[in-house]
């Protein structure tokens, strides 16, 4: 049998094996390490909660055990889907770690970047870090790639379920060539193999369990409902739960509820505290410090229930889990096999007991595809029956009080209780319904009149142009003087324009044309607001003695 002692790896970090009470490497650690510790990529496929992430923490310990760090530049890099897979990464390392030299420093979400930023600075020769995180301190020019000797992609399919792969794609492009790759993941869809084939070079691929398998030491069973109304089907698989976790008895110790959406998960556990159990939600809408918190109160002991989305079935070093239930099946088949790995490992017995509803069936078909094998049936807990509460239709908002639903009073009566005369008796008759309402309504102001419309010049008054201007020449002119003016002078000016006789049609005469150059003649035809200096003449001025 082959021991940790066999593997050639640094004498401070098996000593740290040995403290941590561990003797005998896994399948997946047999075979991933010997050719880690050679400077070959890895592409490691392996059932969740076989050890996976001791095979690339162990000999990447070993191989940086000679080297520093720079400032900025970390030496290996460890991507991992999810906040709570880094953070048990990091604690891996710390254990395995302990009596080296090597730092370290975790990028996730959720945490300041002035405190990383300080981490980095400094150089760390490990780093683990989440993509999204990664990538913004890489835009923001605190990190660089450049350094990395040793790259891990950790539960490479949930990253693909996530969306990650473009991300990934990009970080490793930004890493050097000459890179060692270390990739684990428990399947093997295409576009994780279509990575592997682009960015691994000849890599030994270490399988040490047929992909999408389930774990012999865990007991399953399938339990079905048939919900005797669709709106309340949630209410009576609550109620069923309760029941096989009473079932269930002293054998339940611990367990995890995995719920499809969030608000589910909020819901469920929200219920089970009503009713006695000890029980906490976990799901990426919550800080981090509380995912942290409501972990750490799993780990040791003081929370029973830990009522979960898939953010906590991937990864997650929880050894004494006696009990999974899935509430709701999950829509993606290999979620299935992640989920009820959270129990059973390291060679426990655990039990993982799914409610199924006919609307599950299809997701049901898929997860036995994945298995190749049926799910054994369970029987409904002995003595269980639907209360009352969740046999009859569910109550809508729009009829709980105070939301304007049945138990709200009508506006139509409100309005006849506030128009009956002072002191009237309440069984006055009420009134016709065909009676008119006299409810004072407020005044209505009349709209203000519209600004008359601008007179058009053709509706204005005929008022002729020489009119208006000899009456502004007379008003601005000086004063004439009452000295007579010459007779020839005035022989010589045409009468003006109001002495001739009205001819509308008669054509207006240029004095031009006709050899007369009187410049006195005022200008016609520059409109109503003609300045009075353009008015005067600029020929002759007139004197006022003129021999």
């Amino acid at each position: 049998m082959t021991k940790f002692s066999d593997l050639n790896l640094d004498p401070l970090v098996l000593k740290a094996i040995v403290e941590a009470g561990y003797e005998t490497p896994t399948p997946i650690q047999e075979g991933a390490i010997p050719p880690a510790l050679e400077g070959k990529d890895v592409l490691g496929i392996a059932q969740t909660g076989t050890g996976k992430t001791a095979s690339f923490v162990l000999p990447m310990i070993t191989r940086l055990g000679r080297g520093r760090a720079r400032a900025r530049m970390p030496r290996s890099l460890v991507l991992a889907p999810t906040r709570e897979l880094a953070a048990q990464v990091a604690e891996n390392f710390d254990t395995y770690a302990k009596h080296t030299k090597l730092t370290k420093a975790l990028l996730i979400g959720g945490v300041s970047f002035g405190e990383q930023d300080k981490l980095i600075d400094r150089g760390v020769d490990v780093l683990i870090a989440t993509p999204g995180r990664l990538l913004d301190h890489f835009e923001r020019g605190k990190l660089l790639l450049t350094g990395v000797q040793i790259m891990v992609v950790d539960e490479a399919d949930r990253m693909l379920d996530m969306g990650f792969i473009p991300d990934i794609e990009r970080i490793f492009q930004l890493t050097p060539f000459t890179r060692q790759t270390l990739f684990f993941s428990a399947t093997m869809a295409p576009e994780i193999e279509r990575i592997t084939k682009t960015f691994l070079h000849s890599p030994v691929k270490i399988e040490v369990a047929r992909q999408a398998t389930t774990s012999e030491t865990i007991e399953q069973r399938l339990i079905e409902l048939a919900p005797t109304r669709k709106d309340q089907t949630a209410k009576q698989k609550r109620e069923l739960l309760r029941a096989i976790i009473a079932a269930e008895g002293d054998a339940c110790t611990n367990a995890i509820l995995f719920c499809n959406r969030k608000t589910e998960v909020d819901i469920l556990a929200k219920s089970l505290k009503a009713h006695g159990l000890d029980a906490a939600p976990i799901h990426g809408d919550l800080e981090q410090s509380q995912r942290m918190k409501t972990l750490d109160g799993f780990r040791d002991g003081s929370l029973r229930f830990l009522v979960a989305s898939d953010v906590a079935a991937r990864g997650l070093d929880i050894p004494a889990v006696s009990h999974v239930f899935n509430f709701d099946l999950p829509s993606h088949a290999e979620d299935y096999v992640h989920r009820i790995g959270r129990t059973g490992r390291a060679g426990r017995k655990g039990v993982a007991i799914s409610i199924c509803t006919p609307s599950d069936q299809k997701y049901l078909d898929a997860i036995e595809a994945l298995v190749k094998r049926p799910i054994p049936r369970g029987a409904i807990p002995e003595g269980f029956e639907l209360s009352e509460a969740a046999q009859r239709p569910a109550r809508k908002d729009d009829e709980r009080p105070g939301r304007g639903g049945a138990k709200a009073k009508p506006r139509d009566e409100k309005r006849e209780r506030v128009i009956k005369p002072h002191g009237q008796q309440a069984a006055m008759e009420p009134l016709p319904t065909v009676a008119p309402i006299l409810v004072a309504e407020p005044a209505v102001e009349a709209p203000a009149p519209r600004p008359q419309r601008r007179e058009r010049r053709e509706d204005r008054p005929e008022v002729r142009t020489e009119e208006v201007r000899e009456t502004r020449r007379e008003d601005h002119r000086e004063p004439r003087r009452e000295e007579p003016r010459e007779p020839r002078r005035e022989e010589a000016r045409e009468p003006r324009r109001d002495d001739r006789p009205e001819n509308r049609n008669e054509p207006r005469r240029d004095h031009r044309r006709h050899g007369r150059d009187d410049r006195d003649t005022p200008v016609v035809g520059m409109g109503d607001h003609v300045p009075d200096f353009l008015m005067r003449g600029l020929a002759r001025v007139e004197t006022p003695h003129d021999d």
